[in-house]
């Protein structure tokens, strides 16, 4: 086996494998809150998937799944005018519809969204909004009293699906690449800020059409090019709404360290003759048990 099957099998391991299910909860929900709030059993209607799974960069494992659900201005006028927080109650609303379809599962509302969990270990996380006329969204924030916050996922999701296209699908692999590399390290970023890193470097990544023959490559430089993120900086603009994206901790470290085991990965496949456990050992290293041994 070589390095393109390596990656190819490292990539196939993390992909998420229960789409199916996924759906079947996301059209209940969906058709449930269709029913009560716009006279229709649509199960497809006034939904997004957000967040990764939206920007199709989740992978297998994950456990927390953003859905938007789009409820008619009418509902944003009937709240909005609530003397006190509008926007639990709006919240405390749709979880009461939720909870006519998944009566047994613990729902509750957590400040800006409903968490439905399920015995699997996935949360869907249902966000309730309002369409804007930019296309964006406004949902509800129920802490400190109550307020109205701005998201637009739509523009991430385009710009996102558009690189990748344009990138021989390896934007996508190399975000659920990192996903693996943050599992092992337990390195403090989050999803968006992945894509978003990812999504910059890549545009300029001199082997950006190839495939898994140059992922070795492509972790090397990417490692890199982290490492060399100005470790005072403290926010990055998401890919196409171009909102700021927060750091959550200082990454610039681990990235370096996992840079040099990259190094020492592509001297043992070089090696004559070629050292190929001892690599694998060393990617498995930066990306744990999910790269093939």
């Amino acid at each position: 086996m070589g390095l393109a099957e390596w990656f190819g099998g490292f990539c196939s391991n993390l992909i998420v494998k229960d789409d199916g299910t996924i759906s079947t909860r996301y059209r209940n929900i969906t058709k449930r809150l269709n029913t009560d709030y716009w006279n229709t059993t649509s199960d497809t209607s006034h939904s997004l998937y957000a967040g990764s799974y939206g920007r199709n960069t989740a992978t297998q494992g994950f456990s927390d799944l953003d859905m938007i659900f789009q409820l008619p201005y009418s509902e944003y006028v009937k709240y909005n005018n609530y003397v006190g927080n509008g926007q639990s109650a709006l919240i405390q609303s749709v979880k009461k519809s939720i909870e006519k379809t998944y009566s047994s599962t613990s729902i509750r509302g957590d400040g800006q969204v409903i968490l439905v969990p399920f015995v699997d270990g996935i949360t869907f996380e249902v966000v309730p909004a309002f369409i804007n006329e930019d296309d964006s969204f406004t949902y509800p924030d129920a802490n400190e009293g109550g307020r109205w916050r701005v998201t637009n996922p739509k523009p991430e999701i385009s710009a996102m699906k558009l690189r990748n296209d344009v990138t021989n699908r390896n934007l996508v692999q190399l975000c659920r690449m990192a996903r693996a590399w943050k599992r092992k390290w337990d390195v403090p970023i989050g999803g968006l800020l992945i894509d978003t890193l990812a999504y910059q470097f890549i545009e300029n990544w001199a082997y950006r059409d190839k495939s898994y023959l140059y992922y070795d490559y492509m972790s090397r430089d990417f490692f890199k090019w982290m490492a060399d993120q100005d470790s005072d900086k403290m926010y990055w603009k998401a890919p196409g709404s171009g909102q700021y994206v927060f750091g959550k901790g200082l990454f610039q470290y681990k990235a370096k360290r996992c840079y040099n085991i990259s190094l020492e990965a592509i001297e043992h496949e070089t090696a004559n003759p070629k050292r190929e456990w001892s690599a694998k050992q060393r990617w498995r290293e930066i990306y744990g048990t999910t790269f093939p041994d």
